[in-house]
């Protein structure tokens, strides 16, 4: 499995993570496939005390036991529940972010997090003492890294400008492509890395999937336009599931893909794009003609 370094930081990621939010609850499943992606090469786990309640945490944290120094762990932090609240509030103190990171660490079973991240942010937050946060935790050791996970330009833009963050988790397929136009380019001028998530748009990509619903700017029809677009550019050792992973690999901010599996047959399908040819420009370019250039229209 090729690594990558993650931003100007020590973290050497493998190209291809798993997104662990889909393993589901059925812990020696969830377990198994951890393992599994372990073994054959994936270093980089990707959770957040938001998935299912931490119930994901402390999954995570029993599947590494024992194999600590063969992943690289991120976690994210801003959501929390309040007593007596339906849902979660939204939370990025300082405060709030200094007790939350104690809950990750003993969820995960472990005495530091690799890459904590913030899990949302909006353009009203107390930007530097979110900052000052993740800033003192990492002096503390209690983190090696920290980022955020965006898709909100303005945001996105203000912790590049003031913070020491080394990614940025950001939507990014053949059908998400708003990254390219919005914010990919000032990324790689400060050599900050993206963790591109749901490379396969929730299965719409998926090659052993019928898709019964349009995803973002594509109609049911239009999407199975696409998809029949994209055969031309299948081969015998690149399915349609590894074309779309190895687009987002493509893009040369891209460190990390992290699709998620709840089956072995799904997690087998996304590691194979690791040995999967990759994409030549001008497949790239082909790619990027028969989908579409979509943007932000918000928070820009």
């Amino acid at each position: 499995m090729k690594k990558n370094r993650l931003g100007s930081s020590d973290l050497i990621v493998s190209e291809i993570g798993l997104g662990c939010m889909s393993l589901g609850t059925e812990e020696s499943k969830a377990i198994g496939l951890i393992h599994e992606a372990l073994d054959r090469g994936v270093n980089f786990l990707d959770t957040a005390d938001l998935y299912d309640a931490g119930t994901n945490e402390e999954i995570v944290g029993k599947a590494i036991k024992g194999r600590r120094d063969q992943v690289i762990l991120a976690t994210k932090v801003g959501n929390r529940r309040i007593p007596g609240q339906e849902g979660w509030s939204w939370d990025p103190s300082k405060a709030y972010i200094r007790s939350a990171v104690r809950d990750s660490l003993r969820r995960l079973g472990t005495d530091y997090i690799d890459l904590y991240q913030l899990h949302g942010g909006t353009i009203e937050d107390p930007i530097d003492e979110t900052i000052e946060a993740f800033e003192q935790l990492k002096q503390e050791g209690l983190i090696r890294e920290y980022g955020i996970s965006s898709i909100r330009p303005n945001v996105i833009r203000e912790y590049v400008s003031r913070s020491s963050i080394v990614s940025v988790m950001n939507p990014y397929s053949i059908v998400d492509r708003r990254g390219e136009e919005a914010v990919f380019p000032l990324l790689q001028e400060h050599q900050i890395r993206v963790i591109a998530r749901g490379p396969l748009a929730s299965g719409a990509l998926a090659a052993q999937r019928e898709p019964v619903k349009g995803v973002l700017d594509y109609e049911l029809n239009e999407l199975m336009d696409l998809r029949r677009a994209l055969q031309e550019l299948e081969r015998p050792e690149r399915s349609l599931t590894q074309l779309a992973i190895r687009y987002s690999l493509a893009h040369p901010v891209v460190a990390v893909t992290i699709p998620g599996a709840s089956s072995r047959e799904q997690l087998l399908q996304n590691l194979a794009a690791a040995d999967a040819p990759e994409l030549s420009p001008r497949e790239v370019e082909l790619i990027r003609r028969v989908s579409k250039a979509n943007q932000y229209t918000l928070h820009r």
